[in-house]
């Protein structure tokens, strides 16, 4: 009976001691799981906040751009009263600017206003050829809110830029990339602006 008794206690022990190490094993677990979800939310969130951040700096471009696209015309207009035979010019100008405001996304969208910069830089060439109008005060007024502009477009351009390439490197870096992959968040566009395109990578500015 004192045998029995010990290899019951015995029993009893090692039933408390694997169901503690079971307990023990399970709690990591739970653990685990509730940190690998907790950190599974936490990127997603994050990710969310970089696309969100990338949309609202290119609603900002897109403000910038509309502005620029509503003094083109009054400019235009301007020049006109004193070069109205340059007919081309400002068919050409008004092809661009329709070009631009139609464009869909930042690649094609860079593209388009490259374009219509370029025509720009031709409509200050052919001002340069009428002294009057290059001291006419609504030209001088015009000429001063497009530069204004094109500066915003540039600081919109920087911050955008700076937000998408956040959202790339979160993208492309372990273990991000597999949140991105999973949950199907997609890279976005630079916008970029060639170099020649002066009129936009600097202030527009005619020297009188």
């Amino acid at each position: 009976m004192y045998i029995n008794i010990i290899y019951t206690s015995s029993t009893t022990t090692t039933a408390v001691v694997l169901y503690t190490v079971g307990m023990t094993i399970l709690y990591i677990v739970l653990g685990v799981l509730v940190l690998l979800i907790v950190w599974v939310v936490f990127a997603y969130n994050h990710f969310v906040t970089l696309v969100q951040r990338t949309k609202e700096a290119w609603a900002d471009i897109d403000v910038q751009l509309k502005r620029r696209y509503d003094l083109i015309p009054n400019l235009v207009e301007t020049v006109k009263g004193y070069a109205a035979h340059e007919k081309t010019t400002f068919e050409n100008i008004a092809a661009a600017r329709s070009a631009a405001m139609s464009a869909q996304g930042p690649e094609a969208k860079g593209q388009a206003e490259n374009a219509l910069s370029g025509t720009l830089k031709s409509l200050f060439a052919v001002a340069e050829a009428y002294p009057e109008l290059k001291a006419n005060q609504n030209f001088l007024s015009l000429q001063g809110e497009l530069s204004d502009t094109e500066n915003k477009i540039q600081a919109a351009r920087r911050f955008y830029n700076g937000n998408v390439r956040d959202l790339t490197t979160a993208m492309q870096v372990f273990p991000g990339n597999i949140i991105a992959s999973t949950f199907h968040f997609e890279a976005q566009k630079y916008f970029e602006l060639g170099d020649a395109d002066a009129a936009a990578r600097e202030p527009v500015a005619v020297k009188f």
